[in-house]
């Protein structure tokens, strides 16, 4: 499959299960070799990733339910916890200390470059998951849950939680997309 056609297969899948075409193994080692194989400004590997799953992953979702205090529909933090498992992203904060540190012209830099990678390592897992036919979507919950989800997993205060990636078996799939005017977002010069 080339690239573009792994981009078309990339959806927002909602609808998810625990039951994963693959094995947990083989998930492991798709997030530990794109998360290798994604770039950062610097060479700098600030990206974190967790991993949830069973046990862990039903933990999660009810944390962040009840970080809202039931101001999220139960249904939606229910369809999320649904599936076989989240991604979590973040980057580490010390990572980009230290270069901000070294590299002082670049400092403001910093935290834009490692919030950047985070989002192609975000598009990169989305995508390799749905090539092995996994379905997943993107959730924004931080800042919100940001200490609960640190304390149910052990995590350093240095990791600033950038997203959230439920991911699973695909129940059902989602609408087609509409055709946009593509010329609205790029434009070409000569």
């Amino acid at each position: 499959m080339s690239i573009i056609e792994s981009l078309r297969e990339r959806r927002t899948y909602y609808q998810l299960n625990k039951t994963l075409p693959i094995a947990e193994t083989e998930i492991k080692a798709l997030v530990e070799e794109t998360t290798e194989l994604v770039p950062d400004a610097f060479n700098m590997k600030s990206a974190r990733v967790v991993v949830a799953l069973g046990a862990r992953q039903d933990a999660l979702w009810d944390e962040i339910d009840a970080a809202f205090g039931g101001k999220v529909a139960r249904e939606k933090i229910d369809g999320f916890r649904a599936a076989a498992g989240t991604i979590l992203c973040f980057y580490d904060e010390t990572v980009v200390s230290a270069l901000q540190e070294k590299f002082p012209l670049y400092a403001a830099n910093f935290p834009v470059w490692a919030n950047q990678a985070n989002g192609m390592l975000q598009l990169a897992l989305w995508t390799a998951l749905r090539e092995r036919g996994i379905g997943a979507n993107l959730q924004h919950y931080n800042p919100v849950i940001d200490e609960r989800v640190k304390a149910l997993f052990g995590l350093p205060d240095t990791w600033k939680l950038i997203a959230q990636m439920p991911f699973g078996g695909i129940v059902a799939a989602p609408d087609p997309k509409e055709k946009e005017d593509i010329a609205q977002r790029v434009r070409w010069e000569k």
